[in-house]
């Protein structure tokens, strides 16, 4: 029976990992911070260790008699400042793995995402073998993520059996730290008044955390590998959010150029928190779309149906009594409508100026 280190244990994707190694049958161990949320570890047979995975010697400590890493701590939170970004998801990713290298663990599973390999061209889906193509978009986290993977293949390099996932945008049930849903509880709060065009690779977090046990397992070190599902267009994805929720969508699409500019107007604001951020706009214009053929052929991994995954997600929030949500059935305040339509034809002129 191995012994399993998880960091990150106690968020969306964390938690649903260490359940299946627990299940599995291993001796789980899990890193905990003093202000981390212990809801989803509730009722799971983990030792919990006081570990910030910026703290070496802390990590040092829970490595002790550790067999194999999963390396899950970081943010995902296209607000956090670009330094806060690269601190725990470059610098957290160099100190959990060097001191795993150090402690002869067997091997590591290192999460990365699909933002490392970056946007597919417009109107179809990419793979592993993309060169990064995000190298021009202004989104920290997408580059801190690319560095992150780096440092694990250069730690890979010096003898740590490293193998690489690359999730898409994770939803499901357990986001306490409301991370990659963000998007479903804005929704249900019927805070999305407009959206842009682009598509996004939805996955469930129950599925992800299989694809993880199956990239121990069988995956090979120094590879990396896709875990996604459907590629929704945004235009689907709210679609689909407002049958199954009963909350309608936002009935605007905006010009790029109208939401950057709306964005740009809302952050300048002073005192308020802007509904939207032109770092939110840059990542959800792009086509986050991508083929998961290799880890179902080299790892046996099969995802749910996409419809499952929605379900869970706005199932969760509001079994929860989320503060905020809308009850189904009301449709979109007038008030956002006409702001939509104003913003509409803002872009519109905006894009007629383009030389």
């Amino acid at each position: 029976m191995p012994t399993v280190l998880v960091t990150g244990a106690t968020g969306l994707l964390g938690s649903h990992v260490t359940r299946k190694l627990v299940e599995r049958g291993d001796r789980v161990r899990v890193t905990v911070r003093d202000r981390s949320r212990l809801d989803n570890l509730h009722g799971l047979d983990v030792e919990r260790v006081r570990c910030d995975v910026l703290d070496r010697r802390a990590v040092r400590r829970a490595l002790k008699g550790v067999d194999r890493v999963f390396h899950i701590a970081g943010r995902t939170s296209l607000r956090a400042p670009s330094s806060a970004l690269f601190e725990i998801n470059v610098g957290g990713t160099r100190i959990v793995l060097e001191e795993a290298l150090r402690a002869n663990v067997e091997r590591a599973v290192h999460t990365s995402s699909i933002a490392a390999i970056g946007p597919a061209p417009r109107g179809s889906t990419a793979d592993e073998t993309q060169p990064f193509s995000g190298g021009g978009l202004d989104v920290p986290y997408v580059h801190s993520k690319r560095e992150a993977e780096a440092e694990a293949y250069r730690i890979a390099a010096l003898g740590l059996p490293v193998v690489v996932v690359n999730p898409g945008h994770v939803f499901g049930a357990g986001d306490l730290y409301r991370s990659s849903t963000e998007i479903v509880l804005r929704f249900l709060r019927r805070q999305l008044p407009a959206y842009v065009d682009g598509a996004l690779n939805v996955v469930d977090a129950e599925d992800v955390a299989t694809g993880f046990l199956l990239a121990d397992e069988r995956g090979t070190p120094g590879e990396r590998y896709i875990l996604g599902n459907r590629n929704f267009t945004i235009d689907r994805l709210l679609a689909d959010l407002g049958r199954i929720s009963g909350v309608a969508p936002p009935a605007v699409k905006l010009p790029y150029a109208a939401a950057l500019a709306a964005a740009r107007a809302a952050e300048s604001a002073p005192g308020v928190e802007p509904p939207i951020t032109m770092t939110e706009v840059r990542a959800a214009g792009q086509w986050w779309a991508f083929r998961s053929t290799k880890a179902k052929r080299e790892l046996g991994w099969k995802p749910s149906h996409h419809e499952d995954t929605l379900e869970r997600t706005i199932a969760w929030y509001r079994e929860r009594g989320t503060h905020g949500l809308v009850t189904p059935g009301t449709g979109q305040p007038v008030t956002l409508r006409v702001a939509g339509f104003a913003l509409r034809r803002a872009g519109g002129v905006l894009d007629q100026l383009k030389p």
